[in-house]
């Protein structure tokens, strides 16, 4: 069973945003200060959920993880697949950096029914009034 990320996308409003950024078909690279110690498990078939205005709405699947340099300047790239996926609602309070996500704590995927049924807002709002 894969590993995964869990990570904060500040200054996104919505899911749209990436989605439109992954159109142009690159892959996406983020760059972190510390290196997952448990790469490997994260690189084999793993994927970084999107926390978005306190709620995991998305994933992108994990294509790479590099390190660069040693010490205190050394950094770690984490390449993102070009496709993001749509996850059930899972409301997440805010917290620094990345953390580990394992596979039966991840939300599930949504189908392309569901992702497109419902506004944004609407969604948000029947989270914060707990009918979701």
């Amino acid at each position: 069973m894969p590993l995964h990320m869990i990570k904060l996308c500040v200054g996104v409003s919505d899911v749209a945003w990436l989605e439109t950024r992954a159109r142009t078909g690159r892959p996406l690279v983020i760059t972190t200060r510390m290196t997952p110690k448990r790469a490997a498990e994260i690189e084999d078939g793993g994927s970084l959920y999107w926390v978005i205005k306190g709620a995991v709405l998305c994933r992108q699947p994990i294509l790479d993880i590099t390190t660069h340099g040693e010490g205190r300047t050394s950094h770690c790239d984490i390449t993102l697949a070009p496709e993001v996926i749509r996850t059930a609602p899972l409301a997440r309070r805010p917290f620094q950096g990345w953390r580990y996500l394992e596979a039966k704590e991840a939300p599930p995927d949504l189908t392309s029914a569901e992702a497109t049924s419902l506004p944004d807002d609407l969604v948000r709002q029947l989270r914060e009034l707990g009918a979701w």
